[in-house]
């Protein structure tokens, strides 16, 4: 017989081996079945301890797997307790969270993430039409561009690149050849708008609006054939120039509270009366207002004589209206932080037009919302945050040259500590934000339409942008804040604070949008379950709901396990592809996470119910640790579909640990501020039950994260790809020039320290020194050049803009 004591923990681990490999309800039974009857026969533990432990599993047993009893002792009252505590989900709500598709964030949501599928999913790829346009007309387009010009002098774009990306259908890259468009794919697309930014954050809004949020990409999705026939080949030709007028005075983020309204009458329209809307609107920051000749407009459209049926209230709608219509005023600009994309205020009093104006047609009257809805998901997952990367990259291109060449105490800034804290966030940040790119446009282009994810890039990839520019500005020092021709980093500061506003405030994406929409979105079992409580017929409902609310049962209780499990480990028992070295160690401690935030967001939802979408601090801490969660996978797979470059390696390092820290930080967070402290003290003993191990990246590994931008190289390069600048001429050229030339000649700088040292040639002056290590034969005529050539142009890279008097 097997010792008591020994018996019980043999069963304790039975119980909790099967809660944390989820094998399924049936064979959970079966196997904790199995390990009662060996307790019962082989334990030596007394009847009554025997007799107790088969009573509580029968009890549960009979609970949990005869439906009748299940519903009448556990299902009933929670559909009862979710029904009175519970909100109802409007559907305004519904339709926000019925918009777009569920991806690699469920997997996250499950605690048990399978980390193959991502793996082997197809990463992003450019056709040889896509390349060959960014190779010839966007090459051609960008060098047309001098930002500095375009937001301090003309206030605008040159008129030969408006008439350029008119003649070479940079409006039209979304529409379908069929329609006269490029039908490039969501890659392709990204791409164009993120090396145009490197060149000008300005021409790149005005290629970004019509191709992002645009009526061109409403008409494919909604239009009618008539529609779609008419404008998509004029859009596309850029006969016509689209915006879309969304925000006004008093509705901004709130964009369901629309002031503007359209009214069902009958009117004159090109001669002849027809059943339209009489339409009044006051938009504001509209991109493309200003010059556009085709206006989407969302307004409230009402039908009060009931020409379209019983409603009198149809609903938010969208409409098309052409700039030239009585009543519809354009022509003024807004300054956004100095920059000259067209974005200005749009407005129309009593303007009229059909109902065959509404995009999709009549049919579609009222369904504007989730149409937008529908648009914004994967818009801000492609744009935004193209824009995002392409300041990045110019930043960590520039300031890992800068460092080098610019010099203090006569070594490069670069040698210092303090910057080479600076160039490992700009190059660390950076490859997460890449990384995090190009893995969402894959998915983009294989059809998922991830709006968690969406937000997800567009808030922290935006607010990264804004960490990398700063950190840029202060590497260069006097340099970064001096704005003229030669200082491309001050055009992009005027950026940031423009990404972080648009397409959803970076305060509502976080607070509001990422873990409020996301947990409901992307957990198994939430959604069907609130939908099960909201069902009338009261079978159906218990039905839908039992079969929900005992999976996420057993759900709760598997990730509780496995995070006190892979608390104490370090996730090294996590079960991931066998991938080895780097990316193996990331994926433990990832799936770690992974199940701490499943069973947080259970606790939370249980604690706090739909008050939880009232604490927004406490859901904006969760959406830190399901972003970090994304851009730390997003980096694994980005390193894998590279080709696992040893070179990266760092990089990827960088990133995830930032990420763990990071993550670690939001809990941490999360448990101070829950009003139920036993409850904090469980969930932090549970998910960090050693206490708070988790660093942000020491100093050696940033070190070699400084490296990849401090010196030339295929991890430089990669970091970089996609920019515009090896025949930009200018600031980027001519930084990379001395950049270049320094590195060729380090080994010749350390023969000449050498020398000095040992007293061959005095000290002094780099020009002193190489004419006299020249001629006394300690380095060659030839070498000599190459310093002087080296020096000139360093020296030559550092000057900064002068004016004999400002524009």
């Amino acid at each position: 017989m097997i010792n008591a004591w020994l018996g019980w923990l043999l069963l304790l681990a039975v119980v909790l081996a099967v809660l944390y490999k989820r094998p399924g309800r049936e064979t959970g039974f079966a196997l904790t079945g199995a390990a009662v009857l060996g307790f019962l026969v082989l334990v030596d533990a007394g009847s009554f301890c025997k007799l107790l432990v088969l009573a509580v599993y029968a009890a549960i047993a009979v609970v949990f797997n005869v439906p009748q009893i299940r519903r009448a002792l556990v299902s009933g009252p929670l559909l009862r307790f979710y029904r009175s505590s519970m909100p109802d989900i409007s559907q305004t709500e519904r339709d926000a969270l019925e918009a777009g598709t569920v991806w690699w964030d469920a997997e996250l949501f499950t605690g048990k993430p399978e980390w193959q599928k991502l793996l082997d999913f197809p990463p992003a790829a450019l056709s040889a039409e896509e390349q060959a346009f960014l190779d010839g007309p966007v090459e051609e387009l960008c060098a047309m561009l001098n930002d500095y010009e375009i937001d301090n002098r003309t206030r605008d774009l040159p008129p030969e690149a408006w008439k350029l990306i008119r003649e070479q259908g940079f409006f039209g890259m979304i529409i379908p050849k069929e329609f006269g468009g490029k039908g490039f794919s969501q890659y392709g697309h990204a791409a164009v708008v993120m090396k145009i930014a490197t060149r000008s954050i300005s021409a790149a809004l005005t290629v970004m609006i019509p191709n992002s949020v645009g009526p061109g990409k409403l008409l494919l999705k909604y239009g009618t054939e008539e529609q779609k026939r008419h404008y998509l080949p004029r859009l596309a030709s850029g006969e016509e120039i689209p915006c879309f007028a969304l925000t006004a005075p008093e509705a901004g983020s709130d964009a369901g509270a629309i002031p503007d309204v359209g009214v069902v009458c009958k009117g004159e329209y090109q001669g002849r009366e027809v059943l339209g809307i009489r339409l009044s609107f006051d938009k504001r920051y509209i991109t493309l207002g200003p010059v556009a000749t085709l206006l989407g407009v969302a307004f409230r459209l009402r039908d009060p004589d009931g020409l379209l049926g019983d409603r009198k209230d149809l609903g938010i709608t969208l409409a098309l209206v052409p700039a030239d219509t009585p009543g519809v005023e354009t022509g003024k600009r807004h300054d956004p932080m100095h920059m000259s994309f067209m974005n200005g205020p749009v407005r129309g009093k009593d303007v009229f037009v059909p109902l065959a104006q509404i995009i999709g047609g009549p049919e579609y009257a009222g369904k504007g919302w989730r149409m937008l809805m529908e648009s914004l998901t994967d818009g801000r997952a492609i744009s935004l945050p193209a824009l995002s990367t392409a300041a990045a990259k110019v930043s960590a291109r520039l300031a890992g040259a800068y460092s080098v060449v610019r010099r203090q105490f006569k070594m490069p800034i670069s040698a210092f500590e303090g910057i080479e804290e600076a160039l490992a966030r700009i190059a660390g940040n950076t490859y997460a934000m890449d990384a995090a790119r190009l893995v969402t446009l894959a998915a983009l282009d294989q059809g998922h339409k991830p709006s968690v994810i969406s937000a997800i890039v567009k808030y922290n990839l935006t607010e990264r942008a804004r960490q990398v520019v700063n950190d840029a500005i202060e590497v260069h020092g006097g340099a970064g804040i001096c704005l003229g021709p030669r200082n491309p980093l001050g055009q992009l500061y005027s950026f940031p604070p423009i990404a972080v506003t648009v397409e959803g405030h970076n305060i509502l994406t976080r607070n509001l949008i990422t873990f409020g929409q996301g947990a409901i979105r992307c957990h198994p079992y939430l959604l069907r379950e609130l939908i099960a409580a909201q069902t009338e017929d009261q079978e159906t409902a218990l039905a839908n709901f039992d079969e929900a609310v005992t999976g996420h049962i057993g759900f709760a209780a598997s990730n509780a396990v496995r995070s006190l499990v892979f608390g104490m480990t370090g996730g090294r028992l996590a079960a991931v592809p066998n991938a080895g070295g780097v990316v193996q160690r990331a994926l433990r401690r990832l799936t770690r996470m992974s199940a701490a935030f499943a069973f947080v967001t259970d606790a939370l939802l249980l604690t706090y119910r739909g008050e939880i979408k009232r604490r927004e601090r406490l859901s904006a801490r969760m959406a830190d640790v399901i972003s970090q969660l994304y851009l730390a996978s997003a980096a694994v797979k980005h390193f894998r579909d590279q080709g696992e470059p040893r070179e990266d390696e760092a990089l990827l390092e960088w990133t995830v640990q930032d990420a763990l820290a990071r993550m670690q930080k939001a809990f941490n967070e999360v448990f101070a501020n829950i009003d139920s402290k036993p409850l904090a003290f469980l969930l932090r003993a549970l998910v960090f039950p050693f206490g708070l191990r988790l660093v942000p990246p020491g100093d050696a590994l940033e070190a070699r994260v400084a490296d990849v931008i401090r010196k030339p190289g295929s991890a430089r390069d990669r970091l970089v790809a996609g920019m515009y600048g090896s025949r930009a001429g200018g600031r980027i050229s001519e930084l990379e020039e001395a950049f270049t030339r320094l590195a060729s000649v380090a080994d010749l700088e350390r023969k000449l320290q050498q020398a000095r040292r040992s007293g061959e040639i005095r000290g002094g002056g780099l020009l002193a020194m190489i004419e006299e290590a020249a001629g006394k034969g300690v380095i060659t005529e030839d070498e000599a050049d190459r310093l002087r050539n080296a020096e000139a142009a360093r020296v030559a890279s550092i000057r900064v803009d002068e004016f004999t008097s400002l524009p």
